[in-house]
């Protein structure tokens, strides 16, 4: 059975031309899934019996089930979503005045071992399909609209098991776009995305697409750790905005923290990041995180070579909070240690921010998600 999930629209226009339909079939097939939620293909009326009878044969919209959600006390909502026996991940859900941020989840595991990170801790299974990362905004997305209609939070269970509340809700919907209720999506949950390029690239071309969730590149992030060859790579073919974990200013400490710095040092990340902003379509900025670790990069003397690393690139820098998490030995920076950080930066021209931490309660800020991971690594 072909996931119909895991399809962007050029992947749908091969896949219907190749059973002698038209390409419009794609766009249809588009907005019932991904714009009004529909699951059942008997409920796609602008399709011929036919048709829908043989997709019932051929096809599927595969989602993961939700085992689990979480409510922080300042509104975050995390969900852990079930793969497979063995696998499952987290998305968060961050409300703001002004717009809703998706953080989405793009491996199981990861296998980079930044050594601040409660994901890297957990090991690598494997990557997500296409169809689990567009999933996670699919299950979001129509799950806020059937609790707005229902006047409540729906249960933690399939959409496809809700039949009385919001499985009927969602596949009678009439076919007319509704505006998206996620404003923003990140790219920030469980997994480095350009190790996932291909099935990465095609989920954020449905989130693009003006046929399914119609978001603007402007409000699609994807954080990196930067692997410099995919950059490239990803500037060619879906230029989203861009974070890069960055975390340290010069490769001994970097090197320290992130092990793959070691294989793409600083200079060549940053000169990757000078070729991201270059171009004509966009006129794009950087944006740097940088998590502030007590005694280890929040002082002074790091503060002024970053600085100096980013001269000349069109950047922003996120300075984080560090978010503890079982088994961490780090601390996080002092208040007035990571306001001195930020003055030495906004004093030399730098646009920072500090980020304001969310979800800390229920284990769902930056660094904090884990999920559960079969780590392949510990096997062989």
């Amino acid at each position: 059975m072909v996931n119909l999930l895991d399809l962007d629209r050029e992947g749908l226009i091969s896949f219907f031309v190749s059973l002698g339909e038209k390409p419009f079939r794609a766009t249809q097939v588009m907005k019932w899934i991904h714009q009004l939620g529909v699951l059942d293909f008997d409920v796609m009326t602008n399709l011929s019996k036919a048709l829908r009878q043989q997709l019932k044969e051929i096809a599927c919209v595969s989602l993961p089930q939700i085992k689990m959600s979480q409510v922080s006390q300042d509104g975050t909502r995390k969900w852990l979503l079930q793969l497979d026996s063995d696998n499952s991940v987290e998305m968060v859900f961050i409300p703001e005045e002004g717009r809703n941020t998706l953080c989405v989840s793009s491996q199981v595991g990861c296998a980079l071992d930044c050594h601040f990170c409660a994901t890297a801790q957990q090991g690598f299974n494997r990557n997500l399909s296409t169809g689990e990362i567009i999933a996670q905004l699919w299950l979001v997305e129509h799950r806020l609209k059937a609790e707005i209609a229902l006047g409540g939070m729906v249960k933690d269970s399939s959409p496809l098991e809700q039949k009385e509340a919001e499985g009927d809700l969602l596949l009678s919907k009439p076919l007319k776009k509704e505006k998206s209720l996620i404003s923003n999506v990140v790219m920030m949950g469980m997994g480095e995305p350009l190790s996932n390029f291909n099935s990465m690239v095609k989920a954020l071309h449905l989130m693009l697409d003006d046929f399914s969730y119609g978001l603007s590149w402007r409000r699609v992030t994807l954080s990196t750790v930067g692997i410099v060859p995919a950059l490239a790579r990803l500037k060619e073919q879906c230029p989203v905005n861009i974070a890069i974990s960055l975390h340290a200013p010069n490769d001994a400490l970097r090197n320290q923290l992130m092990p793959i710095n070691k294989k793409y040092p600083l200079h060549e990340l940053i000169k990757a990041c000078h070729a991201y902003t270059k171009g004509k379509q966009h006129h794009r900025r950087v944006t740097f995180e940088y998590i502030m670790l007590k005694d280890i990069n929040d002082q002074p003397v790091h503060a002024r070579a970053l600085v100096k690393l980013l001269r000349g690139l069109p950047a922003k820098v996120n300075l984080i909070p560090f978010n503890r998490f079982p088994q961490t030995h780090y601390q996080c920076a002092t208040p007035e240690s990571i306001e001195r950080f930020r003055d030495i930066l906004t004093q030399a021209g730098l646009i920072t921010v500090t980020r304001k931490t969310r979800g800390n309660d229920i284990d769902a800020a930056c660094g904090q998600l884990a999920g559960k991971v079969l780590n392949r690594r510990a096997y062989q």
